[in-house]
């Protein structure tokens, strides 16, 4: 009903009730998601197999006597890492999570915690992580209850949801849901080498009186118990709480180990993101060099007792460098370091910003299909000014109110604890997929395919004609569903001030937005001067209609694209497929008598059947590139968490481009600007290392760093430089800006 301004009158077709459903099933964001809750399993249905680009991830069991209460039984998560990758101990080091098990058990089972086997210390630059390459098996003791009666079955089911993150350079977190049937009376042993292997990695547990003292900024530790044999040998320690310790320091000279007697002892330097004193210390000692045969323990348990207390870091959510920038600009009355207490100045420069943000919001690339539609509507208006002031009025009325919903939406799941920014909608696959089946039906619309009068029931037929009203308002809705992936100058700052106001105050500002994106129609629909340049209703307006459909496929590409970017070339193909068989749906019910019902309900069908078969590849993640995550041919690196004060730290200019797939202002700024050969040769010429933070799937460390910097959204683009705060630029980018920006360096 968006665009039936533009449509002729026509009688309407009882086949629009199956139309109506093949659209609510195929426009819903959640449509593909019908089969499957994981993203990552190749097969249909649940099994106890998971395979990713990077790791084949099993469920298996070891259970010799079967299932009875007092017999050993054991869960088991058997990880096969690709070569390079590698997933994360309990304790995963400097960065990293750990792999995390959710068990649903039948009646009279319980789960114990992961028998952790000893991991390894993996180097990735000036960090060093705890965790596993190669092959590797997390046991879980799983109990039976003494009064667990065995079903009338032959087999348990289990089922198990897993979540674990894998890295090599970058890191991807990935899921996966398990199911096993467990045979109850007979044996379950086909794992046995590999649970063997690892209860053989299992720490032993040691006892004696281990103690660690607090020394300033060092904790002395003290082992005893340890086996004689042991003795003399140098040992590698494994702490199991994190940030206690400065993981690092292992392999470098800011630590000690000696023998004193039979006591080990160890001095090391406290971690600088040390939270509160613990009373105990658990930690994982193995030989730092393995002896040749492999015989005896691999590792020894001990827990120590803290002496002492340290001063806990509070964590801070910026580098010092950049919270320094960052004062620095609120001392000199930057938009971007805000405080999150509006002072009423404050609150006055995000109304105009927002204002004049909206206003050039009309500018971007993302809105120009509204406004030709709009411009149309003019010339269906004629001369009939209360019609026309009253359907401007009703569209700002619906631009606005839809920059409210947005922005309460924003402030409500932000306020819950989500990291999301501006744009956070068309970072769901299944809603980009929504909007692109949504375009293909209006363009086919447009073309003359189909009328919507032809697809609904009678009594809605004339809705449009009876409510123009209604109909401007939906227009105007449907207008910042298009332009929220966009940032215009000036709004960007308003938006990064608004996210940290009072709710109250936060809206007034997405209001301002809404009142600046909706100003210039409805101005226009009051002044009719304004509009006396358009021509008269004629034949004209389908030859306009039917070149307005291309700006529609041509958004439809754009979606294609996009959620090629988050799902992969495969779910790009699945999302034109289904596409396809939309579009053949929608001619169907063009068809008269008997076929139209026909091949009509032979395709809906189809669609829905092909909606829960490829539904799973819309939805995942992107299988990442068998290359680390290197500079690209281009030039750019990838953008990571501390990348930008390890680079300047070192002396080095960085230039980071927060970017988005969706974000249609980001793609332009790319090719008209940051692609320019003499863009890229003043970068060169000034050794500016280039990253890119891509922010098309939800990124809470990125979201994090635009926040940082008083941005709630993309495009944001920032030049830093060695000892000097950051310098955001302008969100519609040009080389003249970046060129000038060079030269302050």
């Amino acid at each position: 009903m968006i665009y039936s301004l533009l449509l002729r009158r026509r009688s309407w077709s009882p086949a629009a009730w199956l139309l109506a459903l093949a659209a609510i099933l195929l426009c819903s964001p959640s449509w593909a998601q019908i089969q499957l809750r994981s993203s990552l399993t190749t097969a249909g249905a649940a099994g106890p197999v998971v395979t990713t680009p990077r790791a084949r991830v099993e469920l298996v069991a070891q259970a010799p006597d079967g299932v009875a209460p007092g017999k050993p039984l054991w869960l088991g998560l058997a990880v096969a890492h690709q070569p390079g990758w590698h997933t994360y101990w309990k304790n995963p080091g400097d960065s990293g999570l750990p792999t995390q098990l959710q068990w649903q058990l039948p009646a009279g089972l319980s789960a114990g915690e992961i028998d952790w086997p000893v991991p390894e210390g993996i180097r990735v630059g000036p960090l060093l992580n705890y965790g596993y390459e190669g092959r590797l098996l997390l046991p879980v003791p799983i109990t039976v209850a003494p009064d667990f009666q065995a079903p009338a079955g032959d087999a348990l089911t289990i089922r198990l949801h897993a979540s674990w993150l894998i890295c090599r350079v970058e890191c991807i977190p990935e899921e996966g849901d398990f199911e096993l049937q467990l045979p109850v009376r007979s044996a379950t042993a086909t794992q046995a080498d590999a649970f063997a292997a690892a209860q053989a990695r299992r720490p032993t547990d040691i006892a004696g009186q281990s103690t660690a003292s607090v020394q300033g900024e060092r904790l002395q530790l003290r082992i005893a118990g340890l086996p004689a044999q042991l003795q003399g040998q140098p040992l590698t320690l494994y702490p199991e709480a994190p940030e206690v310790l400065q993981h690092a320091a292992i392999e470098g000279s800011d630590w000690k180990q000696a023998w004193d007697g039979a006591v080990w002892t160890a001095d090391w330097p406290l971690s600088t993101m040390r939270g509160e004193t613990p009373a105990q210390l658990p930690v994982v000692l193995t030989l730092a060099k393995p002896s040749a045969d492999g015989t005896g323990p691999a590792a020894w348990r001990a827990v120590a007792t803290v002496q002492g207390r340290w001063d806990s870091v509070p964590v801070a959510s910026v580098s010092p460098a950049l919270a320094a920038a960052l004062a620095a600009n609120a001392a000199n009355a930057q938009p971007t370091a805000a405080a999150p207490a509006a002072s009423s100045a404050s609150l006055w420069f995000a109304l105009l910003g927002g204002l004049l943000g909206g206003l050039i919001l009309n500018l971007m690339p993302c809105v120009f299909p509204v406004l030709a539609i709009k411009i149309v509507g003019f010339s269906r208006h004629g001369q009939d000014q209360r019609a026309q002031r009253l359907s401007g009025l009703a569209y700002g009325a619906g631009v606005v109110l839809s920059f409210l919903a947005l922005g309460g939406l924003l402030l409500a799941l932000r306020a819950a604890g989500q990291q999301l920014g501006w744009g956070f909608q068309l970072q769901s696959p299944g809603l980009v997929a929504a909007m692109a089946a949504l375009f293909t039906l209006l363009g086919l619309n447009l073309t003359g395919m189909f009328e919507f009068g032809q697809m609904l029931p009678s009594r809605w037929a004339n809705a449009h004609a009876r409510h123009p009203v209604g109909e401007a308002f939906l227009s105007g809705v449907l207008a910042v569903a298009i332009a929220s992936p966009c940032t215009a100058p000036f709004m960007g700052a308003s938006l990064g001030l608004a996210i940290d106001m009072p709710a109250a105050q936060a809206l007034t500002v997405f209001a301002a937005l809404g009142i600046g994106m909706a100003l210039p129609f409805v101005l226009a629909s009051w002044i009719p001067a304004l509009v006396r340049w358009l021509p008269r209703p004629g034949a004209w307006m389908v030859t306009f209609r039917r070149a307005m459909a291309f700006p529609m496929f041509a958004t439809v590409a754009w979606l294609v694209w996009v959620l090629g970017q988050q799902s992969g070339v495969d779910g790009a193909g699945a999302l034109l497929l289904l596409l396809v068989v939309l579009s053949a749906l929608v001619w169907a019910f063009t068809l008269g008598g008997k076929t139209r019902w026909l091949l009509g309900g032979f395709l809906l069908l189809l669609a829905l059947w092909l909606g829960s078969a490829f539904g799973p590849h819309i939805t995942r993640a992107a299988p990442a590139s068998g290359a680390a995550p290197t500079a690209s041919a281009d030039g750019w690196q990838p953008w990571t968490t501390g990348r930008v004060e390890e680079l300047t730290a070192a002396g080095t200019p960085v230039f980071v481009d927060f970017t988005a797939a969706w974000c249609v202002t980001c793609q332009v700024n790319k090719h008209t600007t940051l692609n320019r050969d003499d863009v890229r040769a003043a970068f060169a010429e000034r050794g500016v290392t280039l990253l890119r933070a891509d922010w098309t799937r939800r990124d809470p460390a990125i979201t994090a760093a635009l926040t940082a910097l008083g941005r709630s959204g993309v495009p944001v683009y920032v030049l830093y430089a060695p000892g000097k705060p950051p310098l955001v630029m302008t969100e519609l980018l040009s080389p003249s800006d970046v060129l000038a920006s060079l030269k302050t360096l």
